[in-house]
């Protein structure tokens, strides 16, 4: 068991003294005084706390059946060396990452076969149309970028992706604070006072999908999330007719740690949202541990679209399931600067109208100008990296075993009130 010379000082870190005269422990860095059961139970918490577990145990998965690979056909991009699969009737495509000429030659052979398939829903004349509806209402989307910025190619691809179901173990320490001010004729009070939280429970989730395929970026094939999982079937190769299919060549095992990143920031958000009632909440550590685990391999429906303007290449991409169009665009830069000039000088001029204070109302509009012009500069990005995984948390799932709210210790600062500010 720890001695009391070995407490460390919640506030500063440093090492504590017991005080003989206060009968309390005294960091002799910071001065701040404990209790010394408060720091007991703390101590006795933490040490107690179990080791993380975050590793998945990855199955061989299911292998092909010989009958199933006599239709399909795969070629490797001699550029890009990208392995794609379609079925015998696709004899020429282009690769759907370096968009070369390929020739469909092969007879597929390989790895793993899927658990399940989400068919597709949407159909070519779908992706074009989400892709227009996907232009409207950018004004800083150049105009000449919807005029003359045409589509090179629309392929329907079969994404592979890993999907991870787990149950979640979680111990996690948070520091908190309460604040109350006041002041008298002098001075104004400030009173901090100091919690440790603990919380300790499960949580449950499901299907956390993670793209297998290194060729694709991961940006973008999770801004195209969430699927509905509920209308994938058991994998049929009859589904790969007239698409294409993405080889996976992200492991289940080497695609763990996205996951992993994805489920506990989410298990993180769900047991801060515990901790309540306090005006700062910090968390000081977590433990993690998965149960239940299980990796299924599916594939998901996707249209790629590849546009070209001014001689550079976008690419955009459809979920092929819910009609979700995702894709950056270029930004019209005269017109970014032309909107917030205008929002700077039509706020500031009715500011003025009404509040006759010139200098202030234009600083206000430009503020506002920019929060605008930023705003819509943004609608022209939907590519993004997801952090978390709260889509997948299986509703209900979250049971608290333990939980505790521990005062620690107070402080207390006083800053004068000058005497012309008096009333």
């Amino acid at each position: 068991m720890a001695t009391l010379l070995e407490y460390k000082c919640p506030a500063c870190g440093g090492a504590l003294n017991f005080d003989s005269d206060l009968q309390k422990m005294k960091c002799p860095y910071c001065d701040t005084e404990f209790e010394v059961e408060a720091l007991k139970s703390l101590d006795e918490e933490l040490k107690n706390t179990p080791q993380e577990d975050m590793s998945w145990d990855c199955e061989n998965g299911t292998q092909w059946d010989a009958s199933e690979t006599e239709g399909l056909r795969s070629y490797v991009c001699e550029s890009c060396g990208g392995e794609v699969i379609g079925d015998a009737t696709t004899a020429a495509t282009t690769c759907p990452y370096c968009d070369n000429p390929v020739v469909m030659k092969g007879q597929f052979a390989g790895d793993l076969r899927p658990d399940l398939v989400i068919p597709f829903q949407k159909d070519k004349d779908d992706a074009k149309a989400a892709l227009t509806k996907h232009y409207s209402g950018k004004p800083l989307l150049p105009k000449i970028f919807k005029k003359e910025n045409r589509i090179e190619e629309v392929k329907g691809m079969y994404v592979p992706f890993w999907l991870y179901d787990a149950g979640v173990e979680a111990d996690i320490n948070y520091r908190a604070t309460r604040v109350r001010m006041w002041s008298d004729s002098k001075y104004r009070y400030t009173q901090t006072k100091h919690y440790s939280v603990h919380r300790a429970g499960t949580l449950g989730f499901a299907s956390v999908p993670v793209d297998g395929s290194s060729k694709m970026p991961d940006d973008l094939m999770e801004s195209l999330e969430p699927y509905d999982l509920s209308q994938a079937q058991d994998f049929q190769t009859a589904y790969l007719a007239g698409y294409l299919a993405d080889k996976y060549d992200v492991s289940s095992q080497d695609g763990a740690p996205r996951a992993n990143d994805r489920i506990r920031q989410s298990t993180e958000d769900e047991f801060r949202s515990t901790v309540q009632g306090y005006d700062s909440v910090r968390q000081d550590n977590a433990s993690i541990r998965l149960t239940d685990r299980k990796v299924q391999y599916a594939l998901y429906p996707v249209w790629m679209l590849t546009t070209l303007y001014k001689g550079e290449r976008f690419t955009f991409a459809m979920n092929g399931q819910t009609g979700k169009m995702v894709g950056n665009m270029p930004v019209n830069w005269l017109a970014f600067w032309m909107w917030l000039l205008g929002l700077t000088l039509a706020i500031g001029a009715i500011g003025t109208l009404i509040f006759g204070e010139l200098l202030i109302c234009g600083i206000v509009g430009l503020v506002i100008g920019l929060i605008v012009v930023f705003i819509m500069k943004g609608q022209l990005k939907s590519v993004r990296k997801q952090s978390a995984a709260a889509n997948y948390v299986l509703e209900g799932s979250l049971q608290m075993h333990s939980s505790s709210d521990r005062y620690l210790y107070q402080n207390t600062t006083r800053v004068e009130i000058p005497q012309n500010n008096q009333k």
